[in-house]
């Protein structure tokens, strides 16, 4: 079985997978890691942070994924899951899982919809970027990032985590991306959904994995931080199943 790095979204760090889903998978016998970013979590370069790039995060994925005892499967989430296709597309993995990623041309569509769909979490999210986690209101974020089912109590729990991030990172996703960086079209990809995403609703998602040659996958009755929500189990096991099919099977 090849090891899995896990790669996470923006606002956020290794933690969101250290929660559930990296004991979940090691207790099943993966050998399972996650990155925090430069300027998240507990790595080097908070003090920076609106210095770094995309391509930074991406040496970041590569650069993790060296110290592994040999080339990972690539999961991310959110951010993190372009993150993840610019690394596969500069060299080769196993393969590589879509959580609820962000769209390989961009944020515009995504961020011009959420307006639509919910202005007052699109504000929410607007005072996050500019002001940090300390400008915002609670139930707004939990409402982008989770389910209706998420208990309160959980969701703040979580919402403690969270973080500014980078601006230049921001600048460089956040408009469209006309000429997208894709990973090879024979490489094994899921794309994954959740159904109650307000961030990346299911016509982001088709387009996603339309534009990597694939068909996506929707997770019911879920919100955008599927690793944490209540049914968080049913996403784990979908991904170890893709990953048991697609990439195990090939190694063997």
């Amino acid at each position: 079985m090849p090891p899995l790095l896990f790669v996470h979204g923006a606002f956020s760090g290794a933690w969101i997978w250290d929660a559930k889903f990296l004991p979940w998978f090691a207790s099943r016998g993966w050998d399972a890691h996650a990155v925090s970013l430069r300027g998240h979590g507990n790595s080097e370069g908070r003090d920076r942070l609106h210095d770094f790039g995309i391509a930074d995060y991406v040496d970041d994925v590569l650069e993790a994924a060296d110290r592994l005892s040999s080339p990972p499967v690539l999961i991310g989430h959110s951010m993190g899951g372009m993150v993840v296709q610019r690394a596969l597309a500069k060299r080769r993995f196993p393969a590589g899982v879509l959580m609820a990623s962000a769209p390989p041309y961009g944020l515009l569509s995504s961020t011009m919809g959420l307006a639509w769909r919910s202005p007052y979490v699109f504000q929410q999210m607007s005072m996050l970027m500019t002001f940090g986690e300390k400008a915002i209101d609670p139930d707004a974020i939990r409402r982008a990032m989770f389910s209706d089912k998420m208990p309160r109590a959980e969701a703040a729990k979580y919402e403690s985590y969270l973080q500014e991030e980078s601006r230049r990172v921001l600048l460089d996703i956040g408009g469209w991306i006309p000429f997208p960086v894709l990973p090879p079209r024979d490489l094994p990809m899921l794309v994954m959904g959740a159904e109650e995403d307000l961030l990346f609703p299911r016509a982001e998602v088709v387009a996603t994995a339309a534009a990597l040659g694939t068909r996506p996958e929707f997770m019911p009755g879920m919100g955008h931080a599927m690793m944490l929500e209540q049914d968080w189990q049913s996403a784990a096991e979908r991904v170890e199943a893709w990953i048991s099919a697609s990439v195990t099977a090939e190694v063997a």
